[in-house]
């Protein structure tokens, strides 16, 4: 098992966490006929709040980031993104399950957005998140508390 760990992230993580999105995205964004090289990091940049996001780190290197937004009516799990040679490693499980326990013991209804035909989407469900709605790019889900 991978040794990692989360952090509070701060505005010089801006770059690190753009250039990530535009690496793990890419593939999803080209299937759906939206990738553009600057816009995947500038919508980043343009939302990027370290106050709500954590950068997960391995073996104390970068590693990626999930951000927990919170909003009227739910949390929002936004920028969820792990190096590709990580992915499968069960970091993403780990870093999830820490997230919905802290939601679960706060009571609060965890809402997300995914890609069509990302395989997140088969992280998410096997984590109690129900797809609420779709449409030609986004797939929403929602998790109620535990």
């Amino acid at each position: 098992m991978v040794s990692w760990d989360v952090r509070a992230a701060s505005e010089a993580d801006v770059e690190a966490v753009a250039e990530l999105r535009a690496v793990v995205l890419r593939a999803d964004l080209e299937r759906l006929g939206r990738y553009d090289e600057q816009r995947v990091r500038q919508r980043l940049r343009d939302g990027f709040d370290p106050a709500c996001t954590r950068v997960i780190e391995v073996d104390g290197a970068f590693a990626g980031c999930v951000a927990l937004r919170p909003a009227e009516d739910a949390h929002w799990l936004e920028h969820f993104y792990l190096a590709p040679h990580l992915q499968g490693s069960g970091i993403g499980s780990g870093v999830l399950r820490l997230l919905l326990e802290q939601c679960d013991r706060d009571g609060v209804l965890v809402r997300l957005n995914v890609l069509q035909g990302s395989p997140a989407l088969r992280l998410y469900e096997r984590h109690g998140f129900s797809i609420e709605s779709e449409d030609p790019v986004d797939v929403f889900m929602a998790r109620q508390p535990a």
